[in-house]
């Protein structure tokens, strides 16, 4: 009877161990598919991929495919003749990532502004207008119909508006979206933007996006 019931423990224990395995894994599943606590961002759960866009950049270069690739990127859709918004945010963030310089190279973002007002924002007035706030903020123009496949992409609206004494301007989303060195997007940042607060996000946002890279 002792030879007999010794495989038979062994096989239970077996059994045991396995199914108790397949609940820790399970759990440790549970709990890493679940993003970080923020103050301000949405961390995406599954990052989203992005089209390539077909954007002209402020030194008149066609953005190329692979432009996201290697990089991390916070993106603001906005245009030069924003009154408020579009430099409240820009010089924001230039003071949020003098507070990330400590971060090893490839971890430190570069900022982009999509201009939503292709018809005014030119690649040279453009230039001019994001190395203001910081000589290497990026910023990308194009066609109306890129303009918009491009926020289409990134789920930015933005709409003309005519102004009574003539002329016009543009209502946008205010919020940043952070594209990591995959090329898609990792999370958004909603607005108001306080550039503590960013870099708090960001460092959060890496540290978790990096190990499921």
């Amino acid at each position: 009877m002792a030879k007999s019931a010794r495989p038979l423990r062994i096989g239970i224990l077996v059994i045991v161990a396995f199914a108790a395995g397949l609940i820790l894994a399970r759990m440790l599943a549970t709990e890493r598919a679940t993003p970080p606590e923020t103050e301000r961002a949405t961390i995406l759960p599954s990052p989203r991929a992005l089209p390539s866009l077909d954007l002209v950049t402020q030194d008149g270069r066609t953005i190329p495919t692979d432009f996201f690739a290697g990089h991390w990127t916070l993106v603001f859709f906005g245009f030069t003749r924003c009154p408020d918004v579009c430099p409240t945010t820009l010089a924001t963030l230039a003071q949020a990532v003098r507070q990330l310089d400590d971060l090893p190279a490839p971890d430190r973002p570069r900022v982009l502004l999509v201009s939503v007002d292709p018809e005014r924002d030119t690649p040279e007035l453009l230039a001019t207008y994001v190395r203001f706030f910081d000589p290497a903020f990026l910023a990308a123009t194009g066609t109306p119909d890129a303009i918009a496949t491009a926020a289409t992409a990134f789920g930015v609206p933005y709409a003309k508006v005519d102004l009574p004494e003539g002329g016009y301007t543009l209502d946008h989303g205010s919020g940043l979206f952070v594209v990591g060195p995959h090329g898609d997007i990792a999370a958004f940042l909603s607005a108001p933007h306080e550039a503590g607060m960013i870099a708090r996000d960001f460092r959060r946002i890496v540290k978790w996006v990096e190990p499921r890279s």
